[in-house]
Order: structure tokens, then C-alpha cells, then sequence
């Protein structure tokens, strides 16, 4: 009988809620993994609205990009099936060797609240607070939680990642995107952030339907927008209806939201 603690390992269900693994092995020691998350729909990892090939897609790009040993991606989708049985949420990880490993967890509590009403967000200053390897979900997430438990001591919900030149990249867990009434507006890939699933989807999406803009966040793009969401697999679309500056060690009002989105 699956449990809050079941998962999915080199082919394996395991009830326990633990697994063995090597003290030296590099996934543990330098976070030498790549991972991906994603909501199944209608407990089918297969669906359409459920992604599946997009993810699997980025995570061949970031295992042939760092020269490690593909997974036996069959063995992988009879996890996530297996997994899917129990869990709305799984999370893939594969390690340099190509072992797999899948973890469940339940939707957020509070998600259709954050939802409808949205939440506040703070901006992180770019020298302490820098995603290695931006353009791969790596393991090495250190900064991404560092920056976020940061931005909850200062009673909000999310932080935004910058570069040295102030631009606004990405949230510590999603991508950005943005509306002006009339554009759509999301950070350009070249600016060194993830290349988001949701992101790509709602791209898709949109295209032929309302102007898309790629372009870098700076203080002009982002005082002309009227709504700003972040956006993921799991939770999709979550307004920011406020976003603070930290100034001496107290958040200032930066924007607010006087809009709201088009319905996906």
C-alpha cells in the first residue's frame, strides 16, 4: 500500500522511505543531478495537459549537454505510472550513471487561494543570490531555497532572481510573465534563466492570439505592466500582486499589480 514516503528507484517501488546511496557519490556530494517536476492530469503521465515529452525533452538536453548516461527511459515512464497511481506531483531525478529516481507529493494546500488572490514577492540582490548553471534544473537548487526562506523572513512568498544589471530573471521556483493589457511579456532565455515547461506551453499557447515579448526585465519594461505572474507545472499561473525592494533591511514597496490576466 503506497504512502506519503513511497518511491520509485532503479526500477523499483519502494514503500520505506529510504534508499541507499554511496557517500561519494556525486549527486549527493556536488548535487550532480538534473531533475524535473511536473502535475500529472487525469493521472495519466501521458496526456497532453500533463507535459510529459516536454520534460523528458529537457532532460535528455541537460544529460548530453553534461556527456552523463541517458536513463532507460522505459523504465522511467513505468516509474512515473506507477507513481502517477498515487501522487499528483512527481518529480524525476536522474543521476550521472543514469539512474532514475521518482518522488510524489500532493498539490499545495493553499493553491487555489494564492491562485485567485496572489502574492507578495521580494527582489533578490544578484551577488548573493545566483542560480549555478541557469539553463539546466540541476540539484544545486542552494541559492534558489536561501533566497526564498530569505523572502518568507520578510513575510512574502516568493523571490525574484536578478542579474548585475538589475534585470528581473526568474523566481525562485518559476518562470516570469507578464501583461501590459495588450502584450504578453516573459524574460528572454539569453538572459540566463531555466527554460521553463509552463513557460513554452503558454508561448504555444498564445501564439497567434496576443504578441508575445522576449525581451530583458528592466525598470521601463517592468513600469510598464499591469499584471505579473510566476508560472511552473505544478502550480501554472500564480499572480504577484505586489513586489518589494529590500532597502537597509526592510521591504519597500516596488510595484503593484492593476490588472489582471486574459483566461488561459
Amino acid at each position: 500500500m503506497a504512502n506519503a514516503q513511497s518511491f520509485w528507484y532503479e526500477g523499483e517501488f519502494q514503500l520505506s522511505g529510504l534508499m541507499t546511496i554511496a557517500p561519494y557519490d556525486h549527486g549527493l556530494l556536488y548535487g550532480a543531478t538534473v531533475f524535473t517536476t511536473l502535475r500529472v492530469k487525469q493521472q495519466n503521465v501521458f496526456s497532453p495537459e500533463t507535459g510529459w515529452l516536454l520534460h523528458r525533452d529537457r532532460l535528455t538536453h541537460s544529460v548530453l549537454n553534461f556527456g552523463w548516461c541517458l536513463p532507460d527511459w522505459d523504465r522511467v515512464e513505468m516509474g512515473l505510472s506507477t507513481m502517477a497511481k498515487h501522487f499528483p506531483v512527481l518529480r524525476v531525478t536522474l543521476f550521472a550513471d543514469g539512474r532514475e529516481l521518482i518522488t510524489g507529493r500532493k498539490l499545495p494546500a493553499d493553491l487555489g487561494y494564492k491562485q485567485q488572490f496572489g502574492i507578495t514577492a521580494i527582489v533578490l540582490p544578484p551577488e548573493q543570490y545566483q542560480r549555478s548553471l541557469p539553463h539546466h534544473k540541476t540539484s544545486n537548487y542552494l541559492s534558489s531555497l536561501q533566497g526564498k526562506q530569505y523572502a518568507q523572513s520578510l513575510q512574502a512568498d516568493e523571490a525574484i532572481l536578478t542579474n548585475s544589471q538589475g534585470h528581473w530573471l526568474e523566481t525562485t521556483t518559476g518562470n516570469l510573465w507578464g501583461w501590459d493589457g495588450a502584450t504578453f511579456f516573459t524574460p528572454p532565455l539569453t538572459d540566463s534563466l531555466l527554460p521553463g515547461i509552463k513557460r513554452q506551453q503558454l508561448i504555444e499557447h498564445y501564439h497567434g492570439t496576443y504578441p508575445i515579448t522576449e525581451e530583458s526585465w528592466n525598470n521601463q519594461v517592468i513600469e510598464r505592466l499591469t499584471a505579473i505572474a510566476y508560472i511552473n507545472s505544478v502550480v501554472e499561473l500564480i499572480p504577484i500582486t505586489k513586489v518589494m525592494i529590500v532597502i537597509r533591511d526592510r521591504a519597500k514597496p516596488m510595484w503593484q499589480s492593476t490588472n489582471s490576466f486574459p483566461s488561459i
